[in-house]
């Protein structure tokens, strides 16, 4: 839901929020938000993220918008909350600087794609797709077989490629070398004190300390600018049931695997 907003203010400072999994919806909400600012002329722009990451194209068009918005002189931080780890970093790169709790969980630069393989499941309860195709690799990742080597040489070329560009982008977000950052970048995770010391993050502290870092780039006044939230989060019903917490983050675990099966997702799974 995006909260409307009619007058310009020079005086406020803006404030998003990433929460969850990036798709499609997170991207639509963020971008339509993000032309707010714009439109508003905030000098300032706050990024809450607590993410684990998600769809790589939807994690780059955030990227994007951001880069887009610091060239047209807003001062963006990013503030990592409990979570900001693979497509939320990539997106946090973005930043002027990064402000990460102690505690934080981040990192996971890597990608990963996986399909499911139910072979010995359909012929167990004797299903068999016939498949017509136009192409040798029209049905890779298909759920009735294995994948063959050239298939697995294939896909690994796609990983590849896009490991690189999220390798690119956080050397130049963070300004450390390509052989700085694939000296950490293979998938593991870090505290939010441990990227301080690898340079991922700037400085260690909570979301008001980001806030009155954005508030001392855009030489606002730190004590009183306006905090001007563009994004809420959607209510969610089941979290408000005993165990629904739980509940809830089992069910999105589930959708995001099944619903970007054979997609290349810069995504933590723990």
């Amino acid at each position: 839901m995006i909260w409307p907003l009619r007058r310009k203010s020079r005086r406020g400072m803006a404030r998003i929020i990433i929460d969850g999994a990036i798709t499609g919806s997170t991207r639509k909400l963020i971008l339509k938000a993000l032309r707010r600012v714009e439109e508003r002329e905030f000098p300032a722009l706050l990024v809450r993220i607590d993410s684990p990451g998600g769809t790589v194209g939807d994690s780059q068009e955030i990227h994007s918008a951001l880069l887009r918005l610091r060239n047209k002189g807003v001062h963006v931080v990013a503030s990592f909350g409990n979570i900001s780890a693979s497509g939320g970093v990539y997106i946090g790169v973005a930043a002027e600087k990064i402000v990460a709790n102690p505690g934080t969980i981040t990192g996971s630069i890597g990608v990963i794609l996986r399909g499911n393989n139910l072979s010995k499941l359909l012929e167990r309860i004797g299903v068999r797709f016939e498949t017509i195709k136009s192409g040798i690799y029209k049905d890779i990742l298909s759920p009735d077989r294995s994948l063959t080597s050239d298939e697995r040489q294939l896909l690994q070329s796609l990983i590849d490629s896009s490991y690189d560009q999220f390798v690119g982008a956080v050397s130049e977000g963070r300004k450390l070398s390509v052989e700085e950052v694939k000296g950490f970048a293979d998938g593991r995770v870090f505290t939010g004190s441990q990227a301080l010391d690898l340079g991922l993050v700037d400085e260690l502290g909570d979301e008001e300390h980001a806030r009155k870092l954005a508030a001392k780039l855009a030489d606002l006044d730190e004590e009183n600018t306006r905090l001007i939230t563009l994004t809420r989060p959607k209510k969610k019903f089941m979290g408000l049931l005993p165990g629904g917490s739980a509940l809830l983050n089992f069910y999105e675990l589930i959708r995001m695997e099944l619903g970007n099966s054979g997609q290349a997702l810069w995504l933590y799974r723990p």
